[in-house]
């Protein structure tokens, strides 16, 4: 198992207890949390530190934290938390115990019409909201949406793709 970060673990130890990896990708590593404050789980996201070193990166990061905190809509996953500890950026979003489209997908082959049917309902109707509110996904992809336990869908990854994409054309 991936070794949680200790130096993040102790800066937000007075607000979430880091309780193990639910998943790692090429721009963030996320963890599931514990938040005694509303006893509840939360993921959180946290960024390459190499990302952070970027002042115009954490600048855009922020922007585009304070815009998703700001979407409320039933298939769009809420973020509760942003910020930045000891050079390591995060975002605490809700906890979704299940998996992606893309493990749904892996798994069964193929998805019956009917319940494709009610993931592009879903995840359309988040997308027209979201677009309502001038933001736009830009990673559309089976591994941004996730599926809960009873079958619901929350689209997940707005923009981050985009903010990294811009941060490493800037860099190079």
């Amino acid at each position: 198992m991936h070794s949680l970060p200790q130096d993040l673990v102790a800066a937000l130890a007075d607000r979430y207890a880091l309780e193990e990896l639910v998943g790692q990708g090429g721009m963030a590593t996320v963890f599931k949390a514990y938040q005694p404050s509303m006893d509840r789980y939360v993921a959180i996201k946290i960024l390459p530190s190499h990302f952070t070193e970027d002042e115009s990166f954490v600048g855009r990061f922020t922007q585009e934290a304070r815009t998703l905190a700001r979407l409320e809509h039933p298939h769009i996953l809420p973020v509760h938390d942003y910020g930045e500890e000891d050079g390591t950026t995060y975002l605490v979003m809700r906890y979704v115990k299940a998996g992606t489209l893309k493990d749904l997908i892996n798994r069964e082959g193929t998805v019956r019409l009917r319940e494709a049917a009610r993931i592009l309902a879903q995840v359309g109707g988040a997308l027209d909201y979201a677009h309502s509110q001038d933001v736009i996904h830009r990673d559309i992809k089976p591994s941004n949406v996730l599926i809960d336990e009873r079958g619901n869908t929350f689209l997940t990854d707005f923009g981050i793709a985009k903010l990294v994409a811009e941060t490493a054309q800037f860099t190079a």
